[in-house]
């Protein structure tokens, strides 16, 4: 009975099919572990990368990241294979030390799945962070950019002010020169009519002169008017 026992653990553990596709419970054991192997070395290239680049993972493939959680999930596979074969096996000393290997392995591929889960969170969390100080980066442009054209505008306005504040004082100085000119004009035109007085001449050349003066009045006044209209375009075209 004892020897029957032997036999069919024998079985199961490393001799015929005993489950799994045709695998026995040592082959699958041993494929578990090289999975575990792989994960482990792959994990810790990961994180050599990590640590070595200061986060920036450019030069990190997302393949090697997801060929672990592929190793991960199939060791996951193996093990439910394990523990199912684990129960056949008639010998209770045999059951309580493969449960204990299968136990190791599925701790095992918890903890290499955690540390897979912890990088993927920081990897995120670098991704949010550098999106937001890109974020962060565009808006001081933009508002820099909104201050540049508000200074500019600003700059403009003066300018405008300065320019109408010259023509201002353009067209000031101009009338005050006509008026120094109209006056003039009427005081000599005063002098000449008491010469004429004086010497007797006929009403007609008085009149003569006097219609001369209005058509020099209507020249000063149209001239007047003329760079009034000058002054005021260029103020507005300087706007």
């Amino acid at each position: 009975m004892e020897s029957a026992s032997a036999t069919a653990a024998t079985a199961l553990e490393g001799g015929g099919g005993g489950g799994g596709g045709g695998n026995t419970l040592s082959e699958i054991y041993q494929n578990a572990k090289k999975l575990q192997l792989r994960s482990r070395d792959a994990l810790e290239r990961v994180e050599r990368v990590e640590y070595s680049s200061g986060g920036n993972l450019e030069s990190q493939t997302p393949e090697l990241s997801a060929s672990i959680k592929t190793d991960l999930t199939q060791i996951q596979s193996l093990c439910v294979q394990m523990d199912r074969l684990c129960r056949s096996l008639p010998s209770k000393s045999h059951r309580d030390l493969w449960k204990r290997k299968v136990e190791q392995v599925t701790e095992e591929a918890e903890s290499l799945k955690q540390s897979l889960d912890k990088y993927f969170l920081r990897n995120q969390k670098r991704t949010m962070e550098a999106k937001e100080r890109a974020e962060l980066l565009g808006r001081a442009n933009g508002e820099s950019h909104i201050l540049r054209i508000f200074d500019e505008e600003a700059q403009a306005r003066q300018s405008v002010r300065s320019s109408a504040r010259m023509l201002e004082e353009a067209s000031l100085t101009g009338e005050a020169i006509l008026s120094a000119m109209s006056g003039s004009r009427n005081n000599a035109h005063r002098k000449a009519l008491d010469v004429l007085n004086t010497v007797g001449l006929s009403n007609s050349v008085l009149r003569l002169i006097e219609r001369r003066h209005r058509v020099d009045n209507w020249i000063k006044y149209a001239g007047m008017i003329l760079t009034l209209a000058i002054v005021f375009i260029i103020w507005r075209w300087t706007r």
